[in-house]
């Protein structure tokens, strides 16, 4: 609320608002002063007033992160894996950083900083949290940013898409190095993965109140974009479930860190260390388009909503289209 008051001859106006600095303008007559603070106001919600250094001194990158990270990281299924991007970006220069020292160059720097340690893909999913950061810190929280910087810089080159596929020796070696009875869940774990064409945390997360063996079909109420989806089981998938014990309400009551863990030891004592576990998906989608289903089938299994996603997954042999190719002639 503004605060209009008599100063010797002329008019005092004072227009206050949380998150700005107080403003005063002197006027000779009382109707200026009062139209001036309503036009001042109405600036100030709709941030139009040029922002002051003092404005942004007192404000840190970190502060913004910390309350992103309580307010809308938070909010968020993959709120443990956004966290971990989060102390990342905490840990660099960058976050100690007033806004009034916020710069497209200090960003471009925690940028190039970042591209000497992971790949470029990483960057730019830590970049997209500080850009959306930036963004509702303007929108949403009124705090004086005059520009997103993030928005002035070059992103890294988008990583090309890994086109890896479980090979038959790489999958025999994974088999025989799998030995350890304390492990006992990788074997169906990774055959499902090839079966379903499922995400590791789908597997992991999935109920048997969710599993109907009858109707050879497995649920997923929550799955990683947000779709529910039901996802047809193949022979050898219901053989593979069937043999499992049901002492849990999960099919598969292990950790994610567990399985990671596991995970790595295989592949090391199996000498396949370049395979990742997401793999196994590439491999289940290019399996189904192998064995003959349409497009809206394998994106009925996979979850995939975009047809150019679901390529990216899709990497048929050569050889499986000769020999189909020759099936074709064949029976002409």
């Amino acid at each position: 609320m503004a605060t209009i008051r008599k100063r010797g001859s002329s008019w005092q106006a004072q227009v206050r608002r949380q998150g700005s600095s107080p403003i005063s303008k002197s006027f000779t007559t009382k109707a200026d002063a009062l139209l001036w603070a309503r036009e001042t106001e109405r600036s100030i919600d709709r941030a139009e007033l040029p922002v002051t250094i003092k404005d942004l001194q007192r404000i840190t990158v970190a502060d913004l992160l910390a309350r992103y990270e309580a307010e809308v990281t938070a909010k968020k299924r993959g709120a443990d894996r956004e966290r971990y991007k989060l102390r990342v970006i905490r840990s660099h220069p960058l976050a100690s950083l007033s806004l009034a020292k916020l710069t497209a160059a200090a960003v471009a720097r925690y940028r190039d900083d970042r591209l000497k340690v992971v790949q470029g893909a990483t960057v730019r999913r830590e970049l997209a949290i500080l850009q959306h950061c930036f963004e509702v810190a303007r929108k949403e929280w009124g705090t004086p940013l005059p520009t997103n910087p993030v928005h002035g810089i070059t992103l890294p080159e988008p990583s090309r898409a890994r086109d890896q596929r479980l090979e038959p020796e790489a999958g025999q070696k994974l088999h025989a190095a799998i030995g350890s009875v304390h492990a006992w869940y990788l074997r169906p774990l990774m055959e499902l993965a090839i079966e379903t064409g499922m995400r590791r945390g789908e597997l992991l997360s999935l109920q048997w109140c969710h599993v109907s063996l009858h109707k050879r079909t497995a649920h997923l109420p929550i799955t990683k974009n947000g779709h529910a989806r039901t996802v047809a089981l193949t022979p050898k998938a219901i053989e593979i479930l069937k043999a499992l014990p049901q002492t849990d309400g999960r099919v598969l009551p292990v950790s994610g860190n567990a399985v990671r863990l596991a995970w790595e030891r295989l592949r090391k004592r199996a000498g396949v260390s370049g395979l990742r576990f997401h793999d196994l998906r590439h491999e289940a989608v290019s399996r189904l388009f192998e064995a003959g289903l349409s497009i809206p089938e394998v994106a009925l299994m996979s979850g995939h909503r975009d047809t150019r996603m679901l390529m990216r997954y899709t990497h048929l042999r050569p050889e499986a289209l000769a020999e189909k190719l020759a099936k074709v002639n064949t029976a002409v």
